[in-house]
């Protein structure tokens, strides 16, 4: 009995000693700085890659944004598979989907009880399908997490616009985030109000934008039903948009961020001064880091003209690079066809691209260096976290010590190409820069610099290095808490070429008309193949085309000015045709959605050929204060 009481003593003694222990170690960590990533949002760092999911009946119609006057009768995809689709992302390497469950045409992809417009008048599964229900059986089944967007803006509900809809509104989210499990994200955008079908009406409405969704209360809807679900927005409470559909950051990409409203008027979704969405702000007040949205193809919609324009594995690796690879995440647009499936090639391209993933980041070379620091604080901060795959142990400095540098040392000379690096964000985004240097021809040599590091910074060399001693000098505020390093060689990525697809007419025998002399060189840039030159115009709401002779063709394109500002592209257009220049007759006319967010090249498909000598390109409305501003990069036309 006195040994075994013995025994406990001794093992009381020892628990104790290691408690004691690890609270010394703990009070000895570092305090946070700044602000600091919530659990939610913590758990959205880690997932990083995740793919958004639009199909509706938008998808039959060949267009971007459904106006909301679609026959329900057209949804009918007779080969749906949720699997083949989820199952496509999985093997990109992506860890969850969100379904769009209302995208702004307002059909409802579930039976929901707040409206009519919904999939349970359409005639897939005899009116009985639940299309949410079945994406979120097939992530659960590939074990992927799972989110859903639910569109604030509604073009085929007679309410919007009045205060009825946002009860209406509120309560399809609470039938969606009831009734399909755990969400790992409530995604929202800020579209708001415009033209729409409208049970009829066929008018525009605005809504103020700052006010109308009364976006915290509706967001109390996700907090209370979904804790667990990062709030997604322009400015969401847990996640930003990055500010352009393109899916990438600049260089320098802050986690953390100060709001800025309109004005006098508070920073909300679809109204707020969003010059530093990308950037985010250094010491920013709240966390909230960005998401960066791309599509695989270049609309969010399938459209078969763009089979061919597919993003290759060498595009999607560097826009992987400046998302995931500067602190954020890569949310990226699939498209199902109306068949309700993914097109082979975007079936191939995903895992061709999850295959290359892992085999960039197969083996941390980083792992086979001897790693010595200037300063380490005392207890468990040594650099053997550095290289053990643990985003939050860490090398720490004293609190004293705000620069230091780690050095890499090579049994034998690493080559790489790629330096990735991540700070322990619990406490905080805490490095203003680093520099890193290898040593040549007996002396050290900056190889590369960095800002902003946060959660994941990747930095892709020119070309390879190859290096025996390392050094990574390391600048903050306060002290410093890098979590890991990596080195990576990057193996050969087969370039594709992005072709035409060969039905363009030769543009150099056009010529310009109706338009002043003193700018006819101007608007031939309209003309000249050169997509980063433009047409701009405040005269004039049109341009016309003389093709020199009479000729045959099926569709036009309109490319908007390729520079960072969307100012004078088309939202709505219409076309038109004559053989004298004289009498002209409108051949098509609609709207260039999305296009302020993603002013990609737009393909209007007529109905018909058409024969014509002259073609009109005429705007109605542009994105513009101001009346008849109107630029254009390149008018393609097709055969």
């Amino acid at each position: 009995m006195k040994l075994f009481t013995r025994q406990r003593v001794l093992i009381l003694s020892a628990l104790l000693f290691s408690t004691a222990s690890y609270a010394q170690n703990n009070t000895n960590a570092p305090l946070p700085y700044g602000a600091i990533p919530t659990e939610r949002q913590l758990k959205w760092h880690e997932t990083e890659m995740y793919c958004i999911i639009h199909f509706t009946p938008t998808t039959f119609q060949n267009k971007e944004w459904g106006y909301g006057d679609a026959d329900p009768s057209i949804f009918n995809p007779t080969k749906f598979n949720a699997l083949q689709i989820v199952g496509a992302a999985k093997s990109g390497g992506f860890k969850g989907i969100v379904y769009v469950a209302k995208h702004h045409d307002g059909f409802a992809l579930w039976p929901t009880k707040t409206a009519a417009y919904n999939i349970s008048e359409s005639p897939w599964k005899a009116g009985k399908g639940d299309m949410v229900r079945e994406f979120q059986l097939a992530a659960k089944q590939e074990g992927m997490k799972f989110g859903i967007y639910c569109s604030p803006w509604d073009r085929n509900n007679p309410n919007y616009g009045t205060p009825a809809y946002l009860d209406i509104y509120r309560n399809q989210l609470r039938e969606l985030y009831s009734n399909y499990g755990d969400l790992f994200m409530s995604w929202h955008d800020g579209a708001n109000g415009g033209d729409g079908y409208y049970g009829g009406k066929k008018e525009k409405r605005k809504v103020d934008q700052a006010t109308y969704y009364d976006w915290l209360n509706t967001w109390a809807i996700t907090r209370k039903l979904q804790p667990g679900a990062s709030i997604f927005s322009d400015i969401g409470l847990d996640v930003r948009w990055v500010g352009n559909e393109k899916g990438m950051s600049p260089e320098t990409s802050w986690s953390t961020i100060d709001l800025k409203g309109n004005g006098d008027r508070p920073a909300m979704p679809g109204f707020l001064d969003d010059s530093n969405l990308g950037s985010g702000t250094r010491n920013g007040k709240q966390w909230i880091p960005f998401e960066g949205d791309v599509s695989l193809r270049p609309g969010w919609f399938y459209h078969a003209d763009q089979n061919d324009q597919v993003k290759t594995v060498e595009e999607l690796f560097n826009i992987y690079c400046h998302s995931v690879g500067h602190g954020g995440a890569l949310d990226l647009g699939l498209s199902p066809t109306p068949e309700g499936i993914l097109y082979q090639k975007d079936v191939n391209t995903l895992a061709e691209f999850g295959k290359l993933l892992k085999q960039v980041f197969a083996h941390n070379l980083a792992t086979e260096a001897k790693i010595s620091a200037s300063n380490i604080r005392k207890g468990p901060y040594g650099t053997n976290n550095l290289t053990d795959a643990d985003r939050y142990s860490y090398w720490a400095t004293d609190d004293n010590v705000h620069q230091a540098s780690v050095q890499l040392d090579f049994k034998k000379p690493a080559r790489f190409s790629m330096i990735q690096l991540r700070e322990n964000i619990k406490l905080g985004q805490r490095i203003d820069s680093i520099g890193v240097d290898i040593f040549k021809n007996g002396h050290w040599t900056l190889l590369a610099q960095a800002t902003s590091i946060g959660a994941n910074r990747i930095i892709r060399l020119a070309h390879a290095e190859t290096a025996s001693k390392m050094r990574i000098r390391v600048y903050a505020p306060v002290s410093i808490a890098l979590s890991e390093i990596g080195l990576y060689l990057e193996p050969a990525i087969k370039t594709t070429a992005k072709l035409k697809t060969g039905n363009e007419y030769n543009k150099t025998s056009w010529s310009v008309t109706g338009i002043a002399q003193s700018k006819i060189a101007d608007a031939k840039k309209a003309i000249d193949n050169n997509d980063t030159t433009f047409f701009e115009t405040k005269t004039n709401n049109h341009l016309d085309i003389d093709f020199g002779k009479q000729i045959d063709f099926s569709a036009v394109g309109y490319l908007p000015a390729q520079d960072k500002s969307a100012e004078g592209a088309i939202e709505k257009y219409e076309l038109l045709i004559s053989n004298d220049g004289k009498k002209w007759d409108v051949v098509a006319e609609g709207e260039f959605s999305n296009i302020k967010a993603n002013p990609i090249l737009q393909r209007i498909s007529l109905t018909s050929k058409v024969s014509a000598r002259y073609l009109r390109l005429s705007a109605k409305q542009t994105v513009s204060k101001e009346n008849n501003f109107l630029r254009i990069a390149e008018i393609e036309v097709y055969r």
